[in-house]
This record gives structure tokens, C-alpha cells and sequence, in this order.
């Protein structure tokens, strides 16, 4: 089992190897497993993207983050220039129905409300958004209203966990109860538990995900102790 300074230094070299993310501005700190990030960044999709480094590293339990975000008073924009920004931006993405979708910003939180399909469509809301320059966070609150049976909804997250190569699909079982899919089952890190949320969130029809899915812990971890 890895000690938390074997985690930390992981972390931090996830951290460096990302191509967008400069090291010298996240602070890594863990105890027992739990990671908690700090420092300041200018986007926010770089907050996102420090943690999701973090996530999959092995041995990390659970991330905390304290990251802020502050861009150059060179490259501030008004909240009208960003929700400007936003329409733009949704209206150009292929996978968003920006027509369904309502914006409001305040201080450079992006608030989006609205109505679509599915989950697929929800995230890619919020990720076409992410990298605009002065939004600080983003308070995704639209819901979906799906159009899909749940034997349906189970067939396709089975396949997916199937074609994966980073889901032991043996090891996970989706229960579907209506458009609610609960999760049951072992994995073997925080990153392959992601891996199998996500796939079941992009399920059409899915409005609601209950994770119970449980990290192992190799034998050969207590083996030498």
C-alpha cells in the first residue's frame, strides 16, 4: 500500500505531466489517502483539469481542492463580456442544444439552467464553457429529461463497460430504476471508479447515478506488513 508521501509525489508528477498545468502554481498536500490541492490558477478548466490528474493516480481515496482561480487584470472580462462569451460558445458546440439552455453570470460564475436529453449533452454544456477567459466556476443545473426505456438504459452501460479497457465489467453491476442507475461492486482505483460513473452518466435516459462502488485493496499490500 502506498504511503502518503509515495501518493504525494505521484500526484505531483500527474500534475507535470499535464501540457496546460505549471507545477509551480498547486500546491499538493495528503493524509491518509485524501488529497487536497491549493494554489491559484487563471482558467478554470486548469482547476478541473489538476484535479482530474489527482484522481487518477493510485492509492488516492478522495481529492479535496482549494485551488482558486484569478486571471490577469490584462485579461478580466465583464460579466456581460462573458455571458456574451458563453452564447458563442454553445452555439458553435456540435453536441450542445444551446437553444434548451439559459445563462446567468454574477462575478464570473456561469450559471446554466435548462432542459436536454441526456447526460452527454449536460457535461458538454459545461465543458464548452470551461476554457472561456474570465468564468471563475460553473453552477451546472440543467436537467435532463430523458426518452430512453431503463432495460435500455442497462443494455448500453453494460456495453460500454464491456468495450472499455479500463473497467473489469465482471466486477460492476448497474441496477436501473427507471432513469436512476446504481452502481455496485469493486474496483481497483479511484480512476477506474471514475472511469465506470462516467460511462454509466453517459448512458442516454440516466437523470440520476448512485455510486457504491468500492476500492480494493490488493492482497499483496498486507502481505508485507
Amino acid at each position: 500500500m502506498k504511503s502518503d508521501l509515495e501518493i504525494q509525489k505521484d500526484v505531483m508528477a500527474e500534475i507535470m505531466w499535464q501540457p496546460f498545468l505549471k507545477s509551480s502554481e498547486i500546491g499538493v498536500a495528503v493524509k491518509n489517502g485524501v488529497v487536497t490541492l491549493s494554489g491559484q490558477v487563471d482558467a478554470y478548466s486548469k482547476k478541473l483539469a489538476a484535479e482530474g490528474a489527482a484522481k487518477k493516480v493510485s492509492g488516492v481515496k478522495a481529492v479535496a481542492e482549494d485551488i482558486q482561480v484569478g486571471a490577469s487584470p490584462d485579461f478580466r472580462k465583464t460579466d456581460a463580456e462573458i455571458a456574451e462569451a458563453v452564447v458563442t460558445a454553445l452555439k458553435w458546440h456540435a453536441a450542445v442544444q444551446e437553444e434548451k439552455i439559459k445563462i446567468k453570470v454574477e462575478d464570473g460564475l456561469v450559471r446554466l439552467d435548462g432542459e436536454v436529453e441526456s447526460e452527454y449533452q449536460r457535461a458538454n454544456a459545461q465543458s464548452a464553457i470551461e476554457n472561456l477567459t474570465g468564468v471563475q466556476s460553473v453552477l451546472n443545473l440543467i436537467t435532463l429529461k430523458p426518452k430512453v426505456r431503463p432495460s435500455d438504459i442497462q443494455q448500453k452501460i453494460t456495453s460500454a463497460f464491456r468495450r472499455s479497457a479500463n473497467i473489469d465489467a465482471g466486477k460492476i453491476t448497474a441496477e436501473v430504476f427507471g432513469s436512476k442507475v446504481t452502481l455496485r461492486g469493486k474496483v481497483r482505483s479511484f480512476a477506474e471508479k471514475g472511469d465506470a460513473e462516467r460511462a454509466a452518466w453517459l448512458a442516454p435516459g440516466v437523470t440520476n447515478l448512485e455510486s457504491h462502488l468500492e476500492i480494493e485493496v490488493p492482497e499483496f499490500a498486507f502481505d508485507e506488513q
